[in-house]
């Protein structure tokens, strides 16, 4: 999977927006404001970085060599932030459906009603 089709996928979510945070070779995709996922546009397909659930990523990193660093995020308890290289796409994909999922079910109640406008 090449950067444009990432990108593509994570701009199909619902309320998804991306850019440039740090410096120009670093793509952040927020959702309603909140990041999900980063890609270093550099190395793309070879690393992304996305939010999982520390079970999930216990098991994939068991999984899969491909994960090369984890390491917490926001809290210890409920985020786990995914390091990983040379994924197949339909793991990229559901990855980055959970990390999405992850975050709108942390949104307070006014962000998941502008999200539900949407």
């Amino acid at each position: 999977m090449n950067v444009e089709e990432f990108r593509i996928f994570c701009l199909s979510k619902k309320g998804v927006t991306e850019e440039l945070p740090f410096d120009d070779v670093t793509l952040v995709f927020k959702v309603m404001g909140k990041m999900f996922a980063i890609v270093p546009l550099e190395r793309i397909p070879s690393q992304v970085n996305l939010k999982c659930d520390p079970e999930r990523a216990i098991e994939l990193r068991e999984t899969y060599d491909g994960i090369v660093m984890p390491a917490y995020h926001m809290s210890k308890t409920h985020w786990n932030t995914l390091y990983f290289e040379q994924l197949p796409s339909h793991l990229l994909h559901e990855l980055t459906d959970l990390s999405y999922d992850l975050v709108v079910a942390k949104f307070t109640k006014k962000l998941k009603a502008a999200l539900d406008a949407l």
